[in-house]
């Protein structure tokens, strides 16, 4: 592998790494303040932030994704 594409790749890793906790970091401070819930229905993962519905995906984490995108979109 030439040294670019590793440098390139280990940016890559570090940038979806930062990405990943942001989103963690989020979640903790929203549920730690009692903003959101989440259920499983038929439909996957429905997500709501201050009552609002903001996601419905198949898989959890993708669903915790959606809705931080939709609840930072006006912020």
């Amino acid at each position: 592998m030439e040294p670019d594409t590793y440098q390139v790749r280990v940016a890559a890793a570090n940038a979806a790494n930062a990405y990943d906790a942001a989103i963690w970091r989020w979640f903790s401070c929203i549920y730690d303040e009692g903003r959101l819930r989440w259920c499983r229905s038929e439909a996957g993962w429905l997500v709501s932030v201050d009552h609002k519905h903001l996601a419905t995906e198949s898989e959890f984490y993708d669903a915790i994704r959606v809705a931080r995108e939709r609840a930072t979109e006006f912020t």
